[in-house]
């Protein structure tokens, strides 16, 4: 129950013009979000929450926004969990819920014919409004969370991302899943969800995104439907602070086994980036385009350390996380971990080379309409415009922007953003 989802029908995929957007407000302030697609008679919907993330996780209950968005979608205080369950059999609806470290959302797909709709949209605003809070439901999730979360400590992948997610957000509000332990989940209780409840979810927090088989006026009256029953306001919530770049720090942790998990991170981009573009760009070419970019053709082609390296960009409101991350041989961590270092910094320092920065436009351009070639996807992607407060068109600009760039530009904003030496190190495996 991770990540608002945001990424198959190839022949279906659709170029970005054709996305036609629509966007509107409701009285209460919910922003509603509208794609249109009468091929079938489905209607998919997402009803997401700002501020209703794991950052506003109260302190030293770290899984309070998760418990909470899991409980959702586990029975009303007209149905209980079983009876919840069957009601959305028959109406041969799936429903879901996640949360991430900004905000939660419940997902629902539906036939769109009215004699399924309105019953599957009364069942989605009573679990938005009025979830069920039984004991034993609680409990199993809080069980869940606590074996869950054993077994992740046990994988050094999880380790590593979970130091480096501690060594970049330190004291801020995007570290709190980090913190996260056996202590945390048990601490949660029933009455600090429906606390969390009653002040995170409303009506002016609210972000609606439909996709399918209905129109603007029907699209509308499913938004006011779904709500109805919320708060109009959420409790005030201090915004999310700027995140504050620190001396970069190493730290190493012991594990059994004959490789080493390696993460070079640092806080860096955000949603509303003036070097968003650019960086995107960048990170294709440096790490993130797999087999075509420089870290592979270094440490796995020519060096032979690694079975496979990427680099990632992760933005969010605040500066999200750029990270580099692969395993090796513990004999060649170190050689390993200098020349990541080192084909970094000649990045930062020459940019790329025409033929990297053409082709890397080419597979962005070229394979961008098949991020949201169906209605799942493009619902993913209406909640990131919604909820970051993105024009419309942005799909629709996307390519173009990436198309736009040359490399100087992706050579400045790299130059002026990152600095090997400002990177986080996390070893696993020492």
């Amino acid at each position: 129950m991770k990540k608002l989802v945001l990424a198959a029908a190839l022949a279906t995929a659709l170029p970005a013009s054709a996305i036609d957007i629509q966007r509107w407000h409701t009285a209460d302030g919910a922003t509603v979000l509208l794609v249109e697609r009468h091929e079938n008679p489905i209607v998919d919907i997402s009803v997401g929450f700002k501020g209703s993330g794991s950052a506003a996780d109260p302190q030293g209950k770290s899984g309070t926004a998760e418990f909470a968005a899991a409980l959702l979608i586990n029975g009303t205080k007209k149905l209980d969990e079983e009876a919840f369950r069957a009601r959305s059999e028959d109406l041969a609806i799936h429903i879901d819920s996640a949360a991430d470290s900004e905000g939660s959302s419940v997902t629902m797909r539906s036939l769109s014919r009215s004699q399924t709709l309105q019953p599957a949209l009364g069942l989605l605003r009573d679990s938005l409004a009025a979830p069920r809070y039984d004991g034993h439901v609680f409990k199993r999730i809080q069980e869940q969370a606590v074996i869950g979360l054993k077994q992740q400590l046990s994988n050094p992948d999880f380790i590593a991302s979970r130091a480096a997610s501690r060594l970049n957000y330190s004291g801020h509000p995007y570290s709190a899943s980090a913190y996260q332990t056996e202590q945390t989940l048990r601490a949660i209780t029933p009455a600090d969800i429906k606390a969390f409840h009653k002040t995170h979810y409303a009506r002016n927090n609210a972000v609606i995104s439909i996709v399918g088989d209905v129109n603007k006026k029907q699209a509308d009256k499913i938004a006011r439907e779904v709500l109805r029953d919320l708060p109009a306001k959420t409790a005030a919530s201090a915004p999310i602070p700027p995140v504050n770049l620190r001396p970069a720090q190493t730290d190493k942790q012991p594990f059994a086994g004959k490789q080493s998990q390696i993460v070079l991170t640092m806080p860096l981009i955000k949603r509303d980036d003036p070097d968003y573009y650019a960086l995107i760009l960048g990170n294709y070419i440096l790490g993130g385009g797999g087999f075509d970019s420089r870290l592979m053709k270094k440490l796995r082609d020519e060096k032979g350390y690694v079975y496979g390296v990427s680099s990632s960009l992760m933005p969010l409101r605040e500066s999200g996380p750029f990270a580099i991350v692969f395993s090796t041989e513990k004999a060649n961590t170190a050689d390993a971990l200098g020349t990541t270092k080192q084909v970094l910094a000649e990045f930062i320092q020459n940019g790329p080379t025409a033929a990297e920065l053409q082709q890397a436009k080419d597979n962005i351009t070229g394979s961008f309409p098949l991020r949201f070639d169906t209605n799942s996807k493009l619902l993913g992607y209406l909640n990131v415009i919604g909820f970051y407060d993105l024009p419309t068109d942005w799909l629709d600009q996307y390519p173009k922007k990436i198309a736009a760039l040359s490399a100087e530009d992706v050579k400045s904003a790299w130059q002026h953003r990152v600095k090997a030496g400002d990177m986080n190190v996390v070893i696993v495996g020492e």
